[in-house]
């Protein structure tokens, strides 16, 4: 797995990062508006190669992949310099392709700057007359007429810039008047036209990433320094949090658009959706990502002083050439459900890299192989995604077979890789066996490890890493909700050892546990976070009491009371008062998982719904397009939900900064799994409605289980304030 650039493509960003960066000014944007193309900006791409990056070696171009290109694009997206600049790019390489000899001199005018070159998107046989990114500025147009690719030189032809919201020369142009040279015709090079303007919308995403970007920065830098009511406006939430989950949209817009290309470069057979997937996904997120940040500004945001304006403005104007972005999302409905073919690009060569390694698909292959073997129907009957699917006997089976605990070595795990405890994850995802009993149990282990007396490890540690026993976690109070800090409930010396009382919220697992992990109040007289410690405490001690509390989501957790509970001071897990460096002993069990899998698992019942459903206008419901358009929004969603889990998951295994990707895969994707549940309910009711067994049990289950993933683990509200701080730098907005 790989998210990184290669050093030759990092100097090559930054060569033109420092062009943009100087050249690029507010004044001179300004006087690009209103006086066209600012030239010494276009000429200085041109030196730096860019019009050359997608020209072949043997058209004496660099030869470079769509992803260099891409490199550009974000730059571009981040300055916003004036121009055609993708579409010459690619003009740029149908000329050396098609044009041969004959063409040289055009080739030549563009690549070095000379002249400006654009793309026709649409097919001039259907469309003769229409708008041209670019076209008040472009010296030639290369555009498509039934199975011709054309040239069209426009150096005679009158054109006005056309008013429009950005100003950056759009012009509608009539092609029947213009001056037209074959390049050539036939079935090749209509595939190549074809799948450069599949090219164009992937170019594209990546700019619109990057302006979306820059204007979240741009919004956040001013968030820390305007004040009212005398602090930061960047402390209030309802500035941080919208541009926290703008942010978490537009990181989703880069990695669609950098999937598009490893799956084309990969030959996936659905990388034709993927493409219109990240082309739509990339005009949403701009678009939503500049109007909040312009929010941001206030009424300052609307004035021509400012530049977040002209980012409003190019996030609508660079998609919107091709015509209304929600075609894309019903594009890749039916390039994914139906049968509707294109030809895909050649990108060429790219760092990206997806893949979650040997080690990794090992262990789903054996996780596989074990579930085929030993889960019997009983066994599976009971399965749920809560503590409720515990099976003590599979779970002591698993352990056996050194299938839990599998990243500590110290428990008698295997010490796997992060991308293969990842992966394992999913596979007992995927099996319907990932209730929270192991990974509390691998917490609590760790921490008895590692902080825990011998008397601790000889009673407790032992049963744990042998299967006999679990725990459950005593972190929340009724009064606390997800600031754990806050805990009330009482640790007092009591001669040898400790008295505990004090009531536990939402002790899951108390039921079927052993022992909880307690976190208590023992000193009052300091900082809320300094007077904490640790406990282990058994469930069947004398003063506990469990008190059942059931969700709407077929799960139990549990009121826990501690009514003058005595456990020996060997019972406590580190120093008094050091219960938060105790916590974070086990930090490095963080994974910035996502809710891909079961959000995956509600669109294929989902799907199989709709297959079973007859549709108001006649056949199925998945047949339609309402349903396709739908499915798809959710299958994206999904799919980014996986891909900031990836993220996060290699920042962690190769020690790479990390700011917010966890918190973000989480709160993205468990906001997704909520709208995708509803929505998707609402496509295949009423019988989604029933527990019928099956797809529409999975389905009805998924919408109720989604309410509580925005809740547990940290809340969406504390992900989206710890995704304000690491990514956006914005002021602390928690006490």
């Amino acid at each position: 797995m790989n998210f990184d650039l290669t050093e030759e493509q990092e100097m090559m960003r930054e060569s033109f990062a420092r062009l943009l960066d100087d050249s690029c000014t507010s004044e001179r944007l300004r006087k690009a508006e209103k006086e066209g193309l600012d030239r010494a900006v276009w000429n200085g791409l041109a030196e730096l190669g860019a019009f050359l990056l997608r020209v072949p070696e043997e058209h004496d171009g660099l030869g470079l992949g769509t992803f260099d290109a891409a490199v550009l694009m974000e730059e571009v997206g981040r300055k916003l310099p004036f121009g055609p600049i993708v579409e010459t790019v690619l003009a740029a390489r149908l000329l050396a392709i098609l044009g041969g000899d004959s063409f040289a001199e055009h080739l030549g005018a563009v690549v070095s700057g000379e002249k400006v070159a654009s793309l026709v998107l649409h097919d001039i046989q259907d469309q003769p007359k229409q708008f041209v990114a670019g076209g008040a500025e472009a010296d030639i147009v290369v555009g498509r007429r039934g199975d011709q690719i054309l040239l069209f030189d426009l150096s005679k032809q009158e054109r006005t810039t056309e008013p429009s919201l950005s100003s950056d020369g759009l012009a509608e142009i009539d092609f029947s008047l213009a001056e037209e040279m074959m390049l050539t015709s036939g079935s090749e090079a209509t595939a190549l036209f074809e799948a450069t303007v599949e090219e164009w919308k992937i170019l594209v995403s990546v700019a619109l990433a990057g302006l979306g970007r820059q204007a979240l920065k741009m919004a956040s830098e001013y968030a820390c320094e305007r004040k009212q009511f005398g602090q930061e406006i960047g402390k209030f939430q309802a500035i941080s949090h919208p541009l926290a989950d703008c942010l978490c949209l537009v990181d989703s817009g880069k990695l669609h658009a950098w999937k598009a290309m490893r799956a084309t470069a990969d030959g996936d057979q659905d990388a034709a959706a993927q493409i219109s997937i990240a082309a739509w996904w990339a005009a949403r997120a701009a678009g939503e990502a500049t109007s909040q940040a312009l929010q941001t500004f206030g009424g300052y945001g609307l004035t021509t002083e400012y530049d977040i304006y002209l980012y409003v403005q190019r996030a609508r104007s660079w998609p919107l050439i091709a015509g209304d972005p929600e075609h894309w999302l019903t594009e890749a409905g039916r390039r994914h459900y139906g049968d509707e073919k294109i030809a895909l690009p050649d990108v060429g060569d790219l760092p990206i890299e997806f893949d979650i390694g040997e080690e990794a698909r090992a262990m789903m292959a054996e996780i596989d192989a074990f579930m085929a073997a030993n889960v019997t129907p009983k066994m599976r009957e009971k399965f749920h995604y809560s503590w409720e699917g515990f099976v003590p006997e599979l779970h002591k089976k698993l352990i056996e077979a050194r299938l839990h605990f599998l990243s500590s070595p110290e428990l008698g795990g295997r010490g796997i890789g992060p991308y293969a405890k990842a992966a394992a994850r999913r596979t007992f995802d995927k099996h319907g066996y990932n209730n929270p009993a192991a990974g509390v149990a691998e917490m609590v282990g760790l921490m008895i490890s590692r902080a825990g007396s011998d008397e601790l490890k000889r009673e407790v540690l032992s049963k744990i890493t042998s299967g006999e026993a679990i725990a459950s976690l005593g972190y929340s109070e009724p009064g606390s909700g997800s600031d754990v800090f806050a805990a009330q409930t009482r640790a007092v010396p009591d001669g040898n050892g400790w008295r505990i009382d004090g009531t536990k919220m939402f002790t899951s697992g108390a039921n079927l546990a052993d022992y909880v992990l307690m976190l208590t109040r023992t000193n009052t007289e300091v900082p809320k976070h300094k007077g904490l410690t640790m406990f282990i405490v058994p469930l069947k001690a004398e003063g506990v009491t469990i008190q059942p509390v059931h969700t709407f989501q077929d799960e139990r957790t549990n009121i826990t009371f501690y009514d003058n509970v005595k456990i020996p001071d060997s019972w406590r897990l580190g120093e008094v008062d050091g219960g938060v460096r105790t916590m974070s002993l086990a930090l490095e069990l963080e994974h910035g998982g996502s809710f891909a899998n079961p959000m995956f698992a509600t669109i294929e019942a989902a799907e199989e719904l709709c297959r079973e459903i007859d549709a108001p206008e006649g056949g199925k419901l998945i047949e339609g397009v309402d349903a396709q358009r739908r499915l798809m929004r959710a299958r994206a969603n999904a799919a980014a939900g996986l891909l900031l889990e990836h993220r996060a998951t290699w920042a962690g295994a190769e020690k790479k900064p990390n700011p917010g990707y966890g918190p973000m895969a989480k709160m993205f994707s468990s906001e997704c799994f909520l709208d995708d549940a509803r929505d998707l309910l609402n496509l295949t009711a009423p019988l989604s409605l029933t527990k019928r067994q099956g797809a529409a049990a999975l389905l009805n289950q998924s919408y109720r289980h989604a309410h509580g993933t925005r809740i547990y683990g940290g809340t969406s509200e504390v992900h989206r304030s710890m995704i304000a701080e690491r990514a956006l730098g914005l002021p602390r907005t928690r006490a």
